[in-house]
């Protein structure tokens, strides 16, 4: 006890020595944050700076690390890095995670402030980029400050890139791909060598390619016009053509047509109709649920046919959409993925394939059969289940499902021991189920036996022991054969799990499949919000109305979704309670849905416990 007491005492010193160095407290009104906070704005950083270390002064603790945070960034504004790196000694342990970030950040920004750039390149390599939309968009747009003042301009480029992923507004991306121009330009000017031809990336080379030019250009505009030109002919669909058009030639925009809306783009014609227009009506659903006065126009632009994707996303642009929801198939989403036209940011209703970057302000939102299997291998995991078998059906969902579920197993130290592909079109999986729960083996074993003793014997199947759980994802006419036959074959005490796809809201369908775990979304489940969108439904179309099942919530959600982006809400706020799950933004622009887990008894789903990533 007496050994802490002597630090806090130490540490108390140290605060009254710093800031006796720095000068004196302001004299006056007591020390306040708010008080803090004005002396920032009225452009008196330093002041402000030492009314914060007044503040951790008085504070103990969390609070007291904060001000002491507060001082040190304050110092920084009024570019005095040598009292920032005084008043940042004053941190007291343990720091929270948050607190270590801001720590780290404020460091690099001191070497900065001492011109001391290989060394705060050397700290921020060090920091591992945050998954939360604030922070990370402070430590991109610093990483991407230090790497030019270290001579990196490649590495200030792709930083640029990451930073784009987190701006949800056109405006916000040009003025940053802007700021990347002019730093791009300034490194050019100090002599800072590009090396384009030492990128892979086509857009990290234009972007060096383009530097030398900027810096003619602010030397002698008429002369750079012509190799400006080359470059743009080089670089279709490079995300700085508008700029280099916009700021380096002096061309003007063209306007877009005056009034903004939504454009939502369906397969409304062709096979995928049906399925098209369950989400078109939940979209509407959510539409018309909104307040009059807040409802944007929605204009529907039919993808289905041989239209090409490319051509609707443009004529949407040119109508003046403020956000693009579409397309729906994946097809179709790799199409607009692969479109480098100027646009507005867009909702896909589909996700790219697996590790394909998205391009800026391309978000993805699907009800997806991969990711619920991946949320089942986070379940197995947290049930203390490491060992067991997968059963699913034969073909692409199948197999994709699967892949997805034994990566994810294998990743958290799980092993599937055995898989089988059960055929849709068949009724009897007996000869499937013999061989993955090991019942062959154990015939096997009998034959040999009997064979060398020469005697038949009595002889009880048994399957193979070390089965923890059965991953058996299906449609519910599947499950309803699968289930029984399982137990048939001694393995209906195993714990099993499948995806939402083996859920129908009929207890009359679920009576065999007593003890099935799945993940499912709200809508099928039940929350105030679905039966509010129910009793809204109801009351508008009392002769039944549309079809009311999972692409209907998903499309119900996919306006939410839209007016949350068109609204430029910051990623790290975009949490939404949807009808198919809680939505959130994922770094890489996909949109995660936690969902409800349940276990069937008696034809009825009962809640259960959330499990991480659910």
């Amino acid at each position: 006890m007496q050994a802490r007491w002597t630090v806090s005492l130490a540490a108390l010193a140290a605060v009254t020595l710093v800031l006796a160095g720095c000068a004196s407290v302001p004299r006056g009104p007591a020390p306040s944050a708010e008080g803090a906070a004005a002396l920032a704005r009225q452009g008196n950083p330093v002041g402000a700076a030492r009314m914060y270390g007044a503040l951790a002064h008085e504070s103990r603790g969390a609070q007291r690390n904060g001000f002491v945070i507060q001082a040190a960034q304050a110092y920084l504004m009024g570019r005095r890095p040598d009292d920032a790196a005084r008043v940042l000694d004053l941190l007291v342990s343990p720091l929270a995670a948050p607190e270590t970030f801001d720590r780290s950040l404020i460091e690099v920004r001191i070497a900065l402030q001492r011109h001391q750039a290989a060394h705060a390149w050397d700290l921020i390599q060090s920091i591992t980029v945050p998954r939360q939309a604030q922070p990370a968009t402070r430590y991109l747009r610093l990483r991407q400050s230090v790497a030019f003042a270290a001579g990196h301009p490649a590495a200030g480029v792709k930083a640029e890139m990451q930073l784009e992923h987190w701006l949800l507004n056109a405006a916000a991306v040009q003025q940053s791909r802007v700021t990347l121009l002019d730093d791009l330009r300034d490194a050019a000017e100090r002599g800072i060598k590009m090396q384009p031809r030492t990128q892979r990336s086509p857009v990290v080379r234009g972007w060096l390619e383009l530097a030398p030019l900027a810096a003619e250009e602010a030397r002698n505009p008429t002369m750079a016009t012509a190799e400006l030109s080359t470059w743009l002919s080089a670089h279709p669909g490079h995300p700085a053509i508008e700029i280099v058009r916009s700021k380096l030639l002096g061309e003007q925009p063209q306007p877009l047509a005056a009034q903004a809306h939504i454009a939502l783009l369906l397969p409304i014609t062709g096979p995928m109709g049906p399925l098209a227009a369950s989400v078109r009506d939940g979209f509407l659903t959510a539409y018309y649920q909104s307040p009059v006065r807040q409802r944007p126009v929605v204009r529907l632009y039919d993808t289905g046919g041989d239209k090409s994707i490319p051509d609707v996303i443009a004529s949407a642009t040119r109508a003046g959409a403020d956000i693009i929801v579409g397309p729906l198939t994946r097809q179709a989403v790799a199409a607009a993925a692969a479109d480098r036209a100027q646009r507005p940011p867009l909702l896909a209703l589909n996700f790219l394939p697996e590790g394909e970057p998205a391009p800026p302000l391309f978000f993805q939102f699907a009800l997806s059969p991969v990711s619920e299997a991946r949320m089942v291998a986070r379940r197995v995991l947290s049930d203390g289940h490491r060992l067991g078998i997968a059963i699913v059906p034969a073909g692409e969902w199948g197999s994709r499902v699967l892949a997805a579920f034994t990566q994810r197993l294998q990743s958290g130290g799980g092993t599937v021991l055995a898989s089988t592909m059960i055929d849709p079109s068949e009724a009897d999986y007996s000869a499937e189920l013999k061989q993955v729960l090991g019942i062959d083996q154990s015939r096997a074993r009998l034959e040999r036996l009997e064979s060398l003793l020469g005697t038949r014997l009595k002889f009880v199947p048994r399957r193979r022991e070390d089965i923890q759980f059965i991953f058996a994802p299906a449609p519910p006419g599947i499950e309803r054969l699968l289930q029984p036959q399982l137990r048939f074959f001694y393995a209906g005490g195993l714990p099993t799990y499948s995806t939402s796809d083996a859920f129908d809201p009929d207890p009359r369908a679920n009576e065999d499949l007593d003890g099935l775990m799945f993940p499912d979304m709200p809508w099928m489940l039940g929350s105030p919000l679905a039966e509010a969108v129910r009793s809204a439904a109801t009351q508008a179309w009392p002769a039944g109305g549309p079809e009311q099942g999972r692409l209907f919530a998903f499309g119900f959600d996919a306006y939410r979704l839209a007016e949350a982006l068109r609204q430029n809400s910051a990623p790290s706020a975009l949490d939404i309670s949807g009808l198919t799950g809680q939505l959130t933004l994922e770094p890489d622009g996909r949109i995660h849905r936690h969902l409800i887990w349940a276990q069937l008894h008696d034809g009825e789903a009962a809640e259960l416990p959330s499990a991480p990533g659910s």
